[in-house]
Parts: structure tokens; sequence; C-alpha cells
């Protein structure tokens, strides 16, 4: 018998389906679009009741947009994952998702996709208005059908996502009764869309290797110094910066200088933080733009929703 230890052989903890369905319906990353949508319907609520009162709010209303909205984030996440199955396979932060580990059918994962998603768009239809539901549907069909395959298959790929990330707070403006076409709705998309920019290229360095090796064309790919990656999101950062002010000027006026300035403020932080990236080019500067652009978003939402008018 061999004087040699035992060598133990480590299992893996065991995942439950309700882990796997949080995963395959990306919980997670969606805290945000409702939270961007209940902004979105708090700020409509505001306009039209000409100033913040708990009574102004529509709980019911708000319930049902919130509900229909979520179906339909996790319905596409869901369908996401069905066309990225082999990609999760190579990447090391993705493969041990349910599809990649086979702990779930392909079958099982469509019908969570297909019933989320269309009950999240009907709920809207029903419970809600017909804008609400359209500008849902319309964002799991760029989210599905347009960002996810080319993903695949040009860089552009992060403009494109950002699409579908802008619209959830116009889907709250529109279910309080706010014309999504307005100025005001497209203020919000133009936030939420630059907001994810430097949000994404600073994910997309860190974890470029794996990108790379799971065939994504992403922006940062071979950029081993940061200089690209970090010029980006200075770029995207400093257009954040100049919209928070815009929203004071005389002839818009949708918010007062609180939000302008404390924006401004914030958005020319995000842009030291980019600079500093572009500069040192290691993980802990890209760390320190990312986790910052986490802070940056509730702050500057709540700044907005305090002077709106």
């Amino acid at each position: 018998m061999s004087d040699q230890p035992t060598k133990l052989i480590e299992k893996p903890e065991p995942v439950s389906l309700r882990q796997d369905l949080m995963v395959l319906t990306k919980v997670r990353l969606n805290v945000f679009v409702l939270i961007t949508t209940l902004f979105g319907f708090l700020l409509a609520s505001k306009s039209q009741a000409g100033g913040f009162t708990w009574g102004m709010i529509d709980w019911w209303l708000l319930f049902h947009t919130l509900l229909g909205t979520a179906a339909a984030a996790f319905g596409s996440a869901a369908f996401n994952q069905l066309m990225e199955i082999e990609q999760d396979r190579k990447m090391g932060r993705t493969s041990n998702r349910p599809l990649p580990s086979e702990r779930m059918s392909v079958t099982s994962a469509f019908v969570i996709g297909w019933g989320l998603s269309a009950f999240g768009v009907i709920h809207l239809g029903n419970m809600v208005n017909a804008e609400s539901a359209y500008i849902a549907a319309a964002t799991i069909g760029i989210y599905v059908f347009a960002y996810t395959p080319m993903k695949r298959q040009h860089s552009a790929n992060t403009l494109v996502g950002a699409i579908p990330g802008a619209t959830p707070p116009m889907i709250g403006w529109a279910a309080a009764g706010g014309d999504w076409y307005a100025w005001e709705s497209w203020y919000l998309f133009a936030l939420l869309f630059l907001w994810q920019l430097p949000h994404f290229v600073a994910i997309n360095w860190f974890c470029r290797e794996q990108y790379e090796e799971a065939g994504y064309k992403m922006w940062s790919n071979g950029d081993v110094s940061g200089k690209k990656t970090a010029r980006l999101a200075l770029i995207y950062s400093a257009m954040l910066a100049v919209l928070a002010p815009l929203a004071c000027l005389p002839g818009i006026e949708m918010a007062g200088w609180v939000y302008g300035i404390g924006g401004f403020l914030a958005g020319a932080y995000m842009c030291k933080l980019s600079l500093d990236f572009g500069r040192i080019g290691d993980r802990k500067s890209s760390r320190k733009l990312f986790f910052f652009t986490l802070l940056y978003l509730p702050l500057a939402l709540g700044l907005l929703t305090f002077s709106w008018y």
C-alpha cells in the first residue's frame, strides 16, 4: 500500500433550481432595469402632479409596471443565454451557468424565456398601457435579435447593447402617462445610454481575455495597455458630465441646478478615474472606474428626482 496521503477530490457544491433560475434570468443585473423603470415612473408622476407627494403615485399601476418590465427583462435574459451557450462554456465566469453546464435543457430555457417575455409585454399592454408594452417589446427585440448576435460580429455591439439598457426609464415614463416621445423621456434615455458605455468598457477590459477566447468582438480586445479603453471611457464620461447641466438650461429646464452641478461633478470625477486608468493601465484602476459607475447611477437619479420640475 502506498504511503502517499490520499488526495481528496473536491466536489462542486450543488446548485439549486432557484439559483439556476436566478442566473438564467440575470436577476441581479436586472435589478438596475427595475430601478431605472421606477425612476422614470416617479419623474413622470411628479411632472403631472406639479411636485412630489406620496399621493401622486398610483401604487397599483407602479406594481403592474414593474411586474411586466421584470418579466420582459427576465425573458430576454434567458433568450440571450440560449444564443450564447457555446460562448458561455468557454468563459470562466459563465461556464457554470445552467445551460453550458447542462443542468437545464434548452427546451426548458426556451419555454421560460418565451413565457416570461410574452407575459411581460401582454401584462404591460393590458394592465398599464400600449406605449409601455411597445417599448418593452422593442427592447426585447433589439437585445435578443440585434445586440446578442452582433457581439460575435462587430465591436460596435456595445453601442447597440446600450439601447435596450436605456429604454427602461422610458417604459416607466410612458407607464405613468408621460408621452414616450417627449424631451424628458429622451433625456432619461440619453442619461442611461451614456452611463452604460464607461461602465461596460471597464468590464470589457478586465475580462478581455475571456471575451477574446469566446470569440466576442469587443472594444477592449487586444488593448493590453488599457489606453484605448480609457480613451473611450473618458469620451463618454465627458459627455455624461455635460449632459447634467443641459437639463437646467433656459428653454429646457427639466431639473434644478442641484442636479446640474452634482451630475456634472460626478461625471467629472468619472473622467478623472478614466484618465487614471489610462495612465496606470492595471486592473485596480479599471475596477475603481467600474465601481464608481455603479455609484454614479443611483446618485444621479436621486439628484435628478429631487430637483425635477
